[in-house]
């Protein structure tokens, strides 16, 4: 059935409705004049089950068989049926292109495409799951990786984002993806492809794989969870007793907690000079220690909403006569534009899990600056 020297693109997942297994299938004619060149052809192949109950899973792979029927998509399609682990590890080893067309941002992680990547198969896919943060990771370094279909956009009208993601689809296989798999020279590798190959296994194997995640939860999550069980739990639980009894005041004063920034002199500052930040904060019951008040800096966008956020914690400097505490940082603004900032209060206990205890947080809102650029000469 299938051609070993054609680009084969290898789609093998559960055929859950939003995965759109049949994504590449919505322009039928111009998948023809695709797979049937005969000077680059191209196949699919198709694996995967989808859920007893999910019946547009199933319509997903009735539609495939039935179209992989046709005389001209005879020897291009293919459904695999029974799909295993054994199926999955033929798929990932043979598919030059692994394709994935989750609608964002439903997907989990995608870890098909982990395994297609360990075997040497370049990624295709939108912008969700693990391959956004991967396509994110090869634009930092300069390296391509892969391809993305679309830019991460979303939509409200999921049958226009449909349309919209399988033009970019059909237009990334047209004129990028099969021309660099049929370049070749006279020794007949494919040398671009090939240097794609290896950016991508470089680059992404190191962090897209087993090993580092079981690592990273055993570092990060299990290892500090069993120290912070041993310190809370010893002296007959001391720190926990503790903890708990701090948590009981901190729930009782928050709702009176308040903050009054205090603004700058001048709404104009010059870009790269220190702009002193100060904001009284009202704590009831509460002592600075038992409080992070935190400066967030960043552009003001159309909404007045801030981003590209930075955060910067506010010194005490000592009580107001009015009871309320006086809270001090310096700002330094690095881009030029209508800059802005927000201060927030968050509990603060060295033994609490993190540092957000919903809903003990207070808010001053968004206060607008501008930094025009810097006059040269």
């Amino acid at each position: 059935m299938l051609n070993a020297d054609a680009l084969t693109i290898g789609f093998g997942r559960r055929f859950a409705t939003y995965k759109r297994a049949t994504l590449l299938l919505r322009d039928p004619e111009r998948l023809s004049r695709l797979l049937n060149d005969p000077q680059r052809p191209v196949q699919i192949i198709y694996t995967g089950k989808a859920h007893p109950q999910d019946q547009y899973g199933k319509q997903f792979i009735q539609t495939i068989i039935e179209l992989a029927k046709r005389p001209e998509f005879r020897r291009h399609i293919v459904f695999l049926e029974n799909y295993d682990m054994a199926t999955a590890r033929y798929m990932v080893q043979g598919c030059d292109v692994w394709l994935n067309t989750p609608l964002r941002p439903q997907e989990a992680s995608g870890t098909s495409g982990m395994k297609a990547l360990a075997n040497g198969a370049l990624n295709l896919s939108t912008l969700d799951g693990w391959w956004d943060e991967a396509w994110e990771q090869g634009l930092e370094t300069g390296c391509q990786v892969g391809w993305a279909i679309g830019k991460g956009e979303t939509y409200e009208d999921t049958d226009n984002q449909d349309h919209v993601e399988a033009e970019a689809l059909y237009d990334l296989l047209e004129h990028d993806i099969v021309p660099t798999f049929y370049e070749r020279r006279a020794d007949g590798i494919p040398r671009r492809w090939v240097d794609l190959m290896k950016s991508s296994m470089r680059l992404l194997c190191p962090q897209f794989n087993m090993h580092r995640m079981v690592m990273q939860y055993a570092d990060e999550y299990y290892l500090v969870t069993h120290l912070r069980y041993r310190n809370l739990h010893a002296e007959n639980a001391a720190r926990a007793r503790a903890l708990a009894s701090w948590k009981r005041r901190v729930e009782a004063a928050w709702p009176r907690v308040q903050v009054r920034p205090m603004a700058p002199d001048s709404n104009d500052v010059e870009l790269g000079r220190e702009v002193a930040i100060q904001a009284e904060v009202s704590l009831d019951a509460l002592m600075p220690e038992d409080v992070s008040v935190q400066l967030l800096t960043g552009r003001v966008d159309a909404r007045e909403e801030l981003q590209d956020r930075s955060v910067l914690r506010m010194e005490c400097q000592g009580r107001q006569p009015s009871g309320a505490y006086l809270f001090h940082a310096i700002w330094r603004p690095t881009k030029s534009g209508l800059c802005g900032y927000a201060i927030r209060v968050l509990p603060k206990n060295t033994d609490a899990v993190g540092p957000f205890w919903p809903p003990l947080i207070t808010w001053a809102g968004a206060i607008p600056v501008n930094a025009p650029e810097l006059v040269r000469g």
